[in-house]
Order: C-alpha cells, then structure tokens, then sequence
C-alpha cells in the first residue's frame, strides 16, 4: 500500500479519535465551569467580597486539567457571566454582565485564568504528582488571585455607596485578612488531594 493510500485509510480513523478528544474536552470544561458556579453560590455572606469554596475549585480544576484545558475553563466560566448566566458568587441579586466586573469581585475573577496558568503549567511538568512542588505552584497562584483582588478592590473597583476603590488599609482587611487562613487550608487541601488522586489511579 502506498503511503498516500495509507494515509487516506487512516483518516477516518483519526478523524474520530480527534472528534472524540475535542468532545471529551468541551464535556471537561463544562463540568469545571459547573463546579466553578457551584462553588461560588457555597459562601459566607462578607462585605465587599463573599467567602467562598471557589478558590479550592480554581486550584483543583487548574492542578488536574493543566495549562491549556484549565485556562480554557476559566475563560469559558468568566464567559458564561458576560453573557448573563448567574454563575457569580452574587448574582443574583446583582445581574451578570460586563457591569459586574467593574464590581468588588472583578479582580478576584480577573486573576483565576492567570492562576490557572501557573498552577496548569506546573502540573503539565510533573508537579501535580509531588505535594511540596503542587502546593509551591498553587501559592504563587494564590498570590496571583489575592494580589490582583486586592489592587482593584484598592483603587478601582464600583463600590455600591457609589465609591471608587476602599484604598489599601480598608481593601487588605475586608478583601485579603478575612480569606488568608481558609485559602491556606484550601491550598494545603488541594495540594494534598491532587498527587493522592494520582496516586490512586497509578495503582489501578
């Protein structure tokens, strides 16, 4: 058989095999954007930024998806608010649109692709399989959502009273302080569950 013959014979085949990856992948991102809405509606009412389980969702989807698929869910998520689904830790009351980004949350949101690039980029080099090395990755992707939360809840964000940003002072004791000792528990969680779940299907 020639070689061009041989390639047509085998196109059919890998045409499937893609068809099915890319579906598998869409169904992964819609499972991720589900869980990501699920866990932003889990929370302890706090003014201006709600606490919640969203976080410890970023980082497992991030850590086990990698780069590509874990940043794609986060915009995919992030998306589904822009277009109007109430998939944020506060709508309703408020409305999901474009307007909520310039919210107290905005930079919180803003920062979970950017987290999930660190935290997928590590886990597509082997960290996901080592605690220490996941949990390395997955606080710098925790400095990455705090930091960009913080800024804008600082200087930028629409307050309700109809103010624009709390300053630093305010901003780190309502919009980081409360969070620090949950999101460290979180991260240590996620860091711990991530390589035994490997583990496990290592050993199956």
């Amino acid at each position: 058989m020639s070689d061009h013959s041989h390639r047509d014979a085998l196109a059919p085949a890998l045409f499937a095999e893609r068809t099915s990856r890319t579906l598998q992948e869409v169904l992964l991102v819609l499972i991720g954007t589900a869980l990501l809405a699920i866990s932003a509606k889990v929370k302890v009412p706090f003014y201006p930024v709600p606490m919640t389980l969203q976080t410890l969702a970023v980082l497992l989807i991030a850590a086990t998806y990698g780069r590509r698929l874990g940043v794609t869910t986060m915009l995919a998520y992030l998306g589904e608010g822009l277009l109007g689904l109430p998939v944020f830790a506060n709508t309703p009351p408020m409305i999901a649109n474009a307007a909520y980004f310039l919210g107290p949350t905005g930079g919180f949101l803003v920062g979970y692709p950017i987290a999930a690039f660190v935290i997928g980029y590590a886990a597509d080099r082997g960290w996901d399989r080592s605690v220490p090395k996941l949990l390395a990755a997955i606080v710098v992707g925790e400095a990455v959502i705090f930091g960009l939360g913080f800024t804008w809840l600082a200087w930028f964000a629409h307050l309700s009273s109809g103010a624009t940003g709390l300053g630093g002072a305010a901003a780190f004791t309502k919009g980081v302080a409360p969070f620090l000792l949950a999101d460290a528990l979180k991260s240590v969680l996620a860091a711990a569950l991530v390589p035994a779940g490997w583990a496990f299907v290592d050993r199956r």
